[in-house]
């Protein structure tokens, strides 16, 4: 069976050309802000990419195709649907066998940017271990598919609302590769630093592509993870996000929100007890991998000849 996969204008001069491309995931523009915020800001994140000397590729499955980049009414379309799933590996060959229309997250993503022989996608924070997992087993499909999966993933670390340590204790026992960019420890989502020491530091773009490669060239599994911090000007204290967490978190078990429904609805109360600050700090971290992964992308075409 043929996958019924659909590249954008953009992404199919670029493959041609063989210049670099860079994935970008779907969630933040269906579950993450309004419209038209959303489209708005999947479009300055989509220019980040160009600006960096890569090409965007936006994927989400729309009306049972894999859409490999979005033309602009495709963009608008998506951002204005109602009831789009939220796909994860589970679910995505089912919603593209029944004819319906997703948006990625970070696993599904990286499964088809690998489809489309996409190297580097840029997220903004992964998802990981939720916190009390020890009772509910809430861990993200996200773990597993850096573990097998060979693309590169740029992200401000894994979302501040998890369990970070039992995160990076994961990846660590699957055998992820997570890279500080530029700093010795991993930064916390909305916090550029954190008191957890980085497992490994690069600090360039090339140093970042030779690792993917490497790995690829001794037949190791999976991808890399980089933790680019979120730009000083941007980001929030943990001190000051800790109660704010705290209070979602009560929130969430007080009203028994499980499952996939967990992270949209801590982000949703978080998002309104700081005033809309974290939103703006979401924007600027997105952004700034997006810059990243566009000089990674650029290392690899040039690495590889």
């Amino acid at each position: 069976m043929t996958i019924p996969m659909v590249f954008s204008d953009e992404v199919a001069a670029a493959r041609k050309s063989g210049t670099a491309i860079v994935a970008l995931e779907s969630t933040i523009i269906t579950h993450g802000m309004p419209f038209p915020q959303n489209v708005g800001t999947a479009r300055i994140v989509e220019q980040d990419v160009r600006d960096g000397g890569a090409t965007p590729a936006t994927i989400a499955v729309m009306n049972g195709k894999l859409h490999i980049g979005l033309e602009e009414d495709e963009l608008d379309s998506l951002g204005q649907a109602q009831h789009v799933a939220k796909l994860s590996r589970a679910d995505i060959a089912a919603c593209i066998a029944t004819g319906g229309t997703g948006a990625t997250t970070v696993a599904a993503t990286m499964i088809a940017a690998q489809l489309a022989g996409i190297s580097v996608f840029a997220t903004g924070g992964i998802g990981g271990v939720h916190r009390g997992a020890e009772t509910t087993f809430d861990i993200s499909a996200d773990l597993h598919e850096l573990a097998r999966t060979a693309v590169t993933v740029v992200a401000a670390g894994a979302k501040a609302i998890l369990d970070l340590e039992k995160t990076f204790e994961v990846l660590e026992t699957l055998g992820v590769p997570v890279i500080a960019y530029g700093q010795d420890t991993l930064p916390a989502f909305w916090s550029a630093t954190s008191d957890m020491p980085a497992p490994l530091r690069m600090d360039t773009a090339a140093q970042i592509a030779s690792a993917q490669i490497m790995r690829t060239a001794m037949g190791l599994a999976g991808g890399q993870l980089i933790c680019n911090p979120i730009p000083k000007e941007a980001e929030i204290a943990a001190a000051v996000l800790a109660p704010v967490i705290a209070q979602a978190l009560a929130e969430a078990e007080a009203q028994k929100i499980s499952a996939k429904a967990v992270t949209p609805f801590l982000l949703d109360r978080i998002f309104n007890l700081t005033e809309g600050r974290c939103l703006t700090s979401n924007i600027a971290l997105v952004r700034n991998n997006a810059r990243l992964a566009a000089e990674i992308a650029a290392e690899m075409v040039k690495q590889q000849g």
